[in-house]
């Protein structure tokens, strides 16, 4: 078996100085201008700001104070999706959500790796897509490069590390297919006048 040193000391990323004082500037407005502003009345406001750090939401999107987002200018939310409270969006890689999509309290979405091949252990940037109609629920952990198809669902707590096929429900650790997401219909009711 051979031995092989991995030396951390040598660690290379690809972060310029630009992506370094645009971390400062959003840490420091983070803890002043958006946990605070905890009520959802303030969601305009939050989304503003990180509209201003170069994310690209929809005004429909709801994202909670207690959100952490690593990079906002890596952001991309559609329409009437949500980002629940305590959700760690850790994307040094980009993270692209669809529309009517709900990413539960406390999910993790991880956008990068490292190379365990590279003895500097150097940082891969794999970007995570969320289509339309997609629920992640609770304490979910969503991996590196995943594609999460419309409609499916990735059950509490599972933890997902290869793409989830369309309307197709997900659990466990590594998570696997358990049914399809099959939709009720609904008929519309007659009033009485």
């Amino acid at each position: 078996m051979n031995t092989i040193t991995v030396d951390l000391s040598k660690y290379d990323h690809s972060f310029s100085l630009k992506n370094k004082l645009g971390r400062l500037v959003w840490n420091i407005t983070y803890l002043l201008f958006f946990r605070p502003f905890t009520f959802r009345f303030f969601n305009p406001w939050r989304i503003l700001i990180l509209k201003s750090f170069g994310a690209k939401l929809s005004w429909n999107a709801t994202v909670y104070a207690s959100v952490q987002i690593w990079a906002p200018w890596n952001l991309t939310m559609g329409a009437y999706s949500s980002l629940g409270p305590y959700v760690d969006c850790y994307n040094q890689g980009k993270i692209s959500i669809g529309s009517n999509t709900a990413i539960s309290q406390k999910s993790y979405l991880c956008a990068s790796s490292h190379d365990i091949t590279d003895p500097k252990h150097n940082l891969i940037l794999k970007p995570i897509f969320i289509e339309d109609q997609v629920w992640v629920a609770a304490d979910a952990f969503i991996g590196p490069g995943v594609k999460l198809r419309q409609g499916c669902v990735v059950g509490a707590r599972s933890s997902v590390f290869q793409d989830v096929a369309p309307w197709t429900v997900v659990r466990g650790n590594p998570s696997i297919p358990i049914k399809n997401r099959a939709m009720k219909t609904h008929h519309p009711t007659t009033q009485a006048i």
